[in-house]
């Protein structure tokens, strides 16, 4: 009867550098949305870190962050070991990012089985995707399999993409049988139009594809060899300085400006067959532009979701946000609906919450404006 997987063998990497664009005028490129405190006292990064320290030993926590936010991530993370917080040189999407985390990590352990993680996501059950993530773990040491969480929709979101389920999967010869519920995966769905997610909702067949993944350090490069040779030669490079600080930001610099810009999805889930679904069981929410704000803010009797000093007459549906640190004075509305206002020291952002996607547009043409590049 196999057991649980040792606490040493179990690694997280976390993505933490992504820019949060779409959380400006708050979300600038070296304080990005993962690194705010939009909810609480604590980061989203802080909060992912403190979710898997429960199953995975501080020393065996990767953060993949970028140079911009590198000093920032070490001053919020003070517990892990400061190699352990790793710069890319630049963004190259999720698939760069995951096979430098599996460098990372199998220089330490080729038997380890690592999860990938984002750094934004809002979970207020940690205890049930503990347990989701500790089965996952599990299953992923036991064999071949690419393990990915799946969220059930709770709604026919278009912002998200979607895991056709298909049946249900025992526990493997020998093991013990895990709390969590196991499918094969059939088909990956890119964001759907809102028709297709409702049928999509209605099936029972779907999952959320929340970006998480588990799989042993072997699988994982398997994978790569398998699907995306390129990546797999510079996850064999990197392995042989991943121990050595220096060295390795040295290869990077020069390595990563070439490398292919392809997200882990469409790099290895899509094309590979051995992905296997965690019902992910636990209440879930990616945090990608302000409207989703408004589900964690108490709103008034008008709907409107406020974190400021605010009072308004005939508005309703707003998001309303003072993020200002000196002289915050009222937010006075009249008749303003479905909107979001957002108030910092150095700039304000009026929009309507059906075009919140488009405020990464208005930070592209702040960043070419030489007046203005500084608020980005």
């Amino acid at each position: 009867m196999k057991t649980k997987t040792d606490p040493k063998d179990r690694f997280v990497v976390i993505m933490a550098g992504g820019r949060g664009e779409r959380f400006w005028p708050l979300s600038r490129e070296k304080l990005p949305k993962q690194l705010l405190s939009l909810l609480g006292k604590k980061s989203f990064l802080q909060e992912a870190v403190e979710r898997v320290l429960p199953l995975v030993p501080a020393k065996n926590i990767f953060v993949i962050t970028n140079a911009a936010q590198l000093s920032e991530v070490r001053k919020q993370l003070p517990k892990l070991p400061k190699d352990n917080l790793v710069a890319e040189p630049m963004g190259r999407d999720t698939c760069a990012a995951v096979t430098l985390g599996a460098a990372l990590v199998g220089v330490r352990s080729t038997t380890g089985v690592m999860a990938v993680l984002p750094a934004d996501h809002v979970i207020p059950d940690a205890k049930k995707f503990q347990q989701v993530l500790s089965d996952a773990f599990d299953v992923a040491a036991q064999g071949q399999a690419i393990v990915t969480i799946g969220i059930k929709p709770s709604e026919p979101a278009t912002g998200y993409g979607y895991i056709q389920t298909g049946t249900e999967l025992p526990a493997p010869a020998g093991a013990r049988k895990t709390k969590t519920t196991f499918f094969k995966a059939e088909r990956f769905v890119e964001k759907p139009d809102f028709e297709t997610a409702l049928e999509y909702v209605n099936s029972g067949q779907y999952r959320w594809n929340a970006g998480m993944f588990v799989w042993s350090f072997i699988t994982v490069t398997n994978g790569l060899e398998k699907h995306q040779p390129e990546m797999f030669a510079a996850c064999q490079r990197w392995f042989k300085v991943a121990n050595q600080p220096a060295k390795l930001a040295k290869v990077l610099a020069k390595e990563y400006p070439v490398i292919k810009k392809i997200s882990i999805d469409y790099a290895l889930l899509e094309k590979a067959q051995n992905v296997i679904v965690a019902d992910g069981a636990f209440e879930w929410d990616d945090l990608g532009a302000w409207p989703a704000l408004a589900r964690h803010i108490k709103q008034d009797a008008e709907g409107n979701a406020a974190v400021a000093d605010f009072l308004h007459v005939d508005a309703a549906r707003n998001i309303i946000y003072d993020a200002r640190t000196r002289n915050r004075t009222p937010i006075c509305v009249v008749g303003l609906r479905d909107s979001i206002l957002v108030q910092t020291d150095d700039a304000v952002l009026l929009a309507h919450k059906s075009q919140a996607q488009k405020i990464k547009e208005l930070v592209k043409k702040l960043a070419e404006d030489p007046r203005l590049k500084k608020l980005v």
